[in-house]
C-alpha cells in the first residue's frame, strides 16, 4: 500500500529531512513562522489543549543570554542559526479550554484543577506539538535543529516563568555547509510494532 502524500513531500518531511547543525545566514521571516504555526496548530492534542508555547529568540542580546545556557557542543550552532525557538509547555493551558474545547468548557475544572495533573498533561501534549512544529519547519522548506542539551532551569529563569516548562530549543534556517551528520540507523518495523 502506498501513502496518499506525494513521495516528494514524504522526502521533504521525513526521508530526506535531517537535523541541521549549520545554517546559512538567510533570515527566517515572521511570515514564515506564521505560516508554520498556521499549519501545525491543527495537530491533535488531548482536549484540544494546545499547551505548546514558542519563544522566538531574534535579538543579539537575547541570543547571548540563551547561548550561555546551551551545552558546549550546542553553543556555536545556536549562536549562528538565523532563528532560534524555545519550545515550552504552558502549565496553565487550562485557562484557554473554555475557548478551545467549547463543547465541554467544564473540562477546565473537571480534569485540570490540580497543578500536577496539568503539568503532566502539558508536558505530553506540548511534546506532541513540538514534533508537529519540527515537521512544519520542514514543510516550509527550512531545516530544524532540535536540541535538549541545555540547562532547562536556566532557560526557564532567563526567558520563561514558573508556569512554563522548557522542552527544547530549535535552531531554524536554511542548511549551511556540512549541515548533516551521517544518517543514523532506525529500528525495523518488527522491532517497533506488535500485534495482539
Amino acid at each position: 500500500m502506498s501513502l496518499v502524500l506525494d513521495p516528494a513531500a514524504q522526502d521533504l518531511l521525513f526521508r530526506e529531512a535531517r537535523t541541521a547543525n549549520t545554517f546559512t545566514d538567510e533570515p527566517v521571516t515572521d511570515e514564515q513562522v506564521q505560516a508554520i504555526y498556521d499549519l501545525v496548530k491543527y495537530g491533535p492534542t488531548a482536549f484540544n489543549q494546545s499547551p505548546l508555547r514558542i519563544t522566538l529568540v531574534r535579538s543579539a542580546e537575547a541570543r547571548e543570554r540563551l547561548v550561555k545556557h546551551m551545552a558546549e557542543g550546542n553553543q556555536p550552532k545556536t549562536a549562528t542559526a538565523p532563528l532560534v525557538a524555545i519550545l515550552s509547555a504552558d502549565n496553565e493551558f487550562h485557562e484557554e479550554l473554555p475557548e478551545l474545547f467549547p463543547h465541554f468548557p467544564q473540562a477546565k475544572d473537571a480534569f485540570f484543577a490540580e497543578r500536577p495533573v496539568r503539568e503532566n498533561s502539558a508536558l505530553l501534549n506540548a511534546a506532541l506539538q513540538a514534533g508537529y512544529f519540527i515537521v512544519g519547519v520542514r514543510a516550509a522548506g527550512l531545516a530544524a535543529g532540535p536540541m535538549t542539551g541545555l540547562d532547562f532551569e536556566g532557560v526557564r529563569k532567563e526567558f520563561l516563568d514558573d508556569d512554563h516548562t522548557p522542552l527544547m530549543v530549535v535552531n531554524i534556517g536554511k542548511p549551511g555547509p556540512d549541515a548533516w551528520f551521517p544518517r543514523s540507523p532506525r529500528l525495523a518495523f518488527e522491532q517497533v510494532v506488535t500485534t495482539v
